[in-house]
């Protein structure tokens, strides 16, 4: 815990030393390949906003950016790298042209909710942007809709860390509580999701 501390205050000086520029680069880490964590980044720029030390439309504007950012290099990694690799080896690893294919229809047809509901979950928001690229999702979709899961998401920290302070256990404990509300709230948006695409499937074979 000690060691967490130290490393929240050095994030709190680090980001009050970079400002803006350095929140867009620590949550283009964390949106990309690099697993850096946005719940000790964006909450002690919140901090900072409620000292007056910065602007809290601005460090959420910030975090939104960079987490975009780091989104898009994902995307195209996932371009350039990913889809060449699996069209060569994809049958050592199970994953046919068939699977290619497949996936490609599916996020034509359901990528922005997948992009959506994704940016929203722990452990997914990272790594959505990969499937996303090899399928190759239409580009201003996925900006669109990772740019409004990753907003949400960017708004709780900020707030977060505005209200609450550098108090990081009772950060952590507000951060726990809202993430398993952001699962309750992403299931439920999938299921009406579900029920409506197949009430207009249903419709449309009538």
């Amino acid at each position: 815990m000690e060691l967490l501390h130290g490393f929240v205050n050095w994030i709190v000086q680090t980001v009050g030393h970079w400002g803006y520029g350095g929140i867009v680069v620590m949550m283009f880490l964390e949106s990309s390949f690099f697993p850096f964590p946005s719940e000790v980044v964006v909450p002690p720029a919140g901090y900072l906003a409620a000292r007056g030390e910065m602007s809290l439309p601005l460090v959420i504007a910030a975090g939104i950016a960079g987490s975009l950012l780091g989104s898009l290099f994902n995307y195209w990694l996932a371009v350039v790298w990913g889809r060449p690799f699996f069209e060569r080896f994809g049958r050592y690893f199970l994953v046919s042209a068939k699977n290619l294919d497949r996936a490609d229809r599916f996020f034509a047809e359901h990528g922005h909710i997948s992009t959506f509901v994704g940016r929203l979950l722990p452990g997914i928001r990272q790594y959505i942007s990969l499937p996303a690229g090899i399928a190759r999702m239409n580009l201003g979709l996925f900006a669109l809709f990772t740019g409004l899961g990753a907003g949400i998401w960017v708004v709780i920290l900020a707030l977060v860390g505005y209200y609450i302070g550098n108090n990081q256990a009772l950060v952590q404990q507000y951060l726990h509580q809202i993430l398993l509300g952001l699962i309750v709230f992403a299931l439920v948006l999938v299921v009406l999701y579900v029920l409506g695409y197949r009430r207009r499937t249903a419709d449309d074979s009538n």
